[in-house]
């Protein structure tokens, strides 16, 4: 490994730890119904100093982040401790945009692993008590009538559903596959928790191939407006490929059967690079 590619792994690293330290917080103060206000008056540290360390952006001084243990009466080792206890091979997440295969693929892998498969859309749907369905355009979670429930709950909390699902998934599932919404890697301290505690798998395709697979669905709202969707679809591929190349490893399902795509999901789990 070069120097550069060293520093990038170490700062995603870092970024991943800082937000499973955020989490921790998070899940506490949410666990006993605290108020951000009341754990740092309790702690004498600011509120702002805990929406940083929250957010996972919060680098604070350990002297700092003893009062905010102290305060919650936990042993300051327990908030940074870097192992969850669950190794990361043993809960696989797939990510991609709608029609790369994450549903079909990641039942039939789970059924073959013997592991719960979850999509957490679903579980995104119970913590919001919406069906997703109802809400999103032609891409699901990348279709422009996200708008729609973040004009309810807005951007924040829909981040939020989002990663109490997450949390919730991980809690209770100590080897699982998980199914991803395609936008999950757009909020930074989500994704860098889901690539600390999972195995993570891109699955990609040409947009071609994506469009007719939604199709294929019976979702016929890509036919009424195909040259527009089809612009929006290869802008966001190009937007995220960044964020998508941060997985483990990445598996092109373009061109290939499920069964073709299943084998090398499998062949990768075992030798991501």
């Amino acid at each position: 490994m070069n120097s550069t590619a060293a520093a990038h792994s170490d700062q995603s690293g870092d970024d991943a730890f800082l937000a499973l330290l955020g989490e921790r917080v998070r899940a506490w103060r949410d666990s006993r119904k605290i108020t951000r206000k009341a754990l740092a008056l309790a702690s004498g540290v600011s509120e702002r100093y805990l929406a940083q360390l929250e957010s996972g952006q919060g680098n604070m001084s350990i002297l700092l982040l003893r009062q905010v243990a102290q305060a919650m009466q936990v042993p300051v080792e327990e908030l940074v401790r870097e192992s969850t206890g669950v190794p990361r091979r043993d809960r696989i997440a797939l990510v991609g945009l709608r029609g790369a295969g994450k549903s079909s693929l990641g039942a039939k892998l789970a059924t073959e692993l013997g592991m719960p498969f979850i999509e957490l859309d679903r579980e995104i749907e119970r913590e919001a008590g919406v069906q997703l369905a109802e809400l999103f355009g032609m891409y699901g979670q990348e279709g422009v009538q996200l708008a729609e429930l973040f004009g309810m709950y807005g951007q924040e909390g829909y981040r939020r559903f989002e990663r109490r699902a997450l949390e919730r998934v991980l809690a209770e599932n100590e080897r699982c596959v998980i199914a991803t919404g395609g936008s999950l890697v757009t909020a930074p301290d989500t994704y860098a928790r889901l690539l600390a505690a999972c195995k993570t798998i891109w699955l990609k395709a040409d947009p071609e191939e994506h469009m007719s697979r939604v199709i294929a669905q019976g979702d016929m709202r890509p036919i009424r407006g195909h040259a527009a969707a089809m612009d929006d679809l290869k802008q966001l591929l190009i937007e995220r490929t960044h964020l998508y190349a941060q997985a483990d490893a990445s598996v092109d399902t373009a061109g290939r059967t499920v069964r073709q795509s299943l084998v090398e999901l499998k062949r990768r789990l075992q030798d991501p690079r």
